[in-house]
């Protein structure tokens, strides 16, 4: 079987990626990366992504048991899809995003060891975001509801072609302690980004998505875990935290969308 992720060309970069990852200036570890799949891969994995079918410009869509929709005060028109058994390539990505030839390049490249996959893919899976869609500035949840292993490392690959900048749904790293975005990442094409999961390493992407009607944000995500941790890493168990750097902005839309998760949870019962 040919494999997707373009290994060879990770390997060649590990002491570049290595030395980005830990550049003292960042507020926390991360690295950005192009070409993650060999170009074949990456075109075979976008004509395989699964289409969630808006029915009109305001970002409403048809219900897809394949795809999981919920809204919530913090996100919006965000699709998640974790089961893979008809659809052979986009099993394939997964089964190499969890597959120790990766982990094993990954942990050379950030130093953290014995890195754990998550095969139920909590959280992760494939992703896709429509016309209105945000997710809020935040730092995820730290722990595995399952197994308790320790949240250490976010990857995530974007499969966007031709994006532009007045769509939004650039991935913002911010350093809350200076309140300072850091970093402003474009979903583009075989775009790899990599960062690290503890208290301060705040992420989303908060502006609501103005896509062209049919075009999507999608992204792949899969999530790293480890035994143990440093023990000036540890924290209490929390799940996602959430912060509004949007201003009164932020609290409109943020009260928008928790009228609507509302009226959807009573339309369910």
């Amino acid at each position: 079987m040919e494999n997707f992720i373009n290994y060879q060309k990770l390997e060649d970069r590990k002491e570049e990626l290595n030395k980005s990852w830990n550049d003292e200036k960042k507020a926390f570890r991360y690295i950005v990366f192009e070409d993650f799949f060999s170009p074949e891969a990456a075109e075979k994995i976008h004509q395989s992504y699964p289409k969630v079918k808006q029915v009109d410009p305001t970002g409403n869509f048809e219900e897809d048991p394949n795809w999981k929709y919920t809204t919530y005060i913090n996100q919006n028109n965000k699709f998640v899809m974790t089961e893979f058994d008809n659809q052979p390539i986009i099993k394939q990505v997964f089964e190499e995003l969890n597959s120790d030839k990766l982990l094993q390049i990954i942990e050379k490249i950030t130093g953290i060891e014995d890195l754990q996959a998550d095969p139920k893919l909590f959280g992760g899976g494939l992703h896709q975001s429509t016309k209105g869609a945000f997710l809020d500035v935040h730092v995820d949840f730290n722990y595995h509801p399952e197994t308790n292993y320790h949240r250490r490392m976010n990857i995530i690959i974007y499969m966007n072609k031709d994006w532009k900048r007045e769509y939004e749904g650039y991935l913002e790293l911010w350093d809350m302690d200076k309140k300072v975005q850091i970093e402003n990442v474009e979903p583009r094409f075989n775009r790899c980004v990599i960062f690290e999961t503890n208290e301060i390493s705040f992420h989303g992407h908060p502006h609501s998505l103005n896509t062209p009607d049919g075009q999507s944000r999608k992204s792949i995500a899969a999530y790293y875990y480890t035994k143990t941790r440093p023990e000036n890493e540890i924290a209490q168990d929390h799940n996602t935290v959430y912060v509004n750097v949007e201003g009164m902005k932020g609290s409109v839309k943020n009260l928008k969308t928790g009228v609507r998760a509302f009226l959807e949870r009573i339309n369910k019962k």
